[in-house]
């Protein structure tokens, strides 16, 4: 099986124990002379067994991802952890620029010379182009692990 095969299953496993929750929190307490919609007893045992399948893909993925290199750039976590540095590093300088720029604010002309003016402490611009190199570079490296999660094969 291929990581990205392990990382389907892993999402699909996600979305299975969040319904079962659902479904036994709804079931859970029922009203006296009723029945309830479902046996809440048996939706915790079959999710016992989804969440039991959804750790080993979980730690089948994690080894998976420490032992596999990415180009030069070492294993997948690496790239991992670099990929989450970056959309931090990519949000920030973007909120910086748009902060600069007086986005989000209301807005505001001065009528009167006489009135404040705002200034921007940062160079908008240089944020701006700080941004789109940020993007780029996330975007090759998103690319660089998608390839990867396509070629490595699971870790038992």
């Amino acid at each position: 099986m291929k990581l990205a095969e392990a990382l389907s299953l892993r999402a699909d496993s996600a979305r299975r124990i969040e319904q079962l929750r659902a479904r036994i929190v709804s079931s859970a307490r029922y009203q006296e002379g009723e029945e309830p919609a479902e046996d809440a007893a048996g939706l915790l045992a079959e999710v016992g067994e989804v969440l039991g399948e959804y750790e080993t893909l979980i730690r089948r993925i994690n080894r998976t991802n420490a032992a596999a290199q990415i180009d030069s750039d070492g294993t997948l976590t690496d790239a991992l952890a670099r990929r989450d540095t970056l959309r931090l590093r990519h949000s920030v300088v973007t909120a910086a620029a748009d902060a600069a720029s007086g986005k989000g604010q209301p807005g505001y002309a001065r009528q009167l010379r006489s009135e404040l003016k705002m200034l921007s402490a940062l160079p908008v611009a240089g944020l701006r182009e700080q941004a789109d190199e940020l993007a780029k570079e996330l975007r090759e490296l998103d690319v660089r692990i998608q390839r990867a999660n396509w070629e490595v094969d699971l870790l038992d």
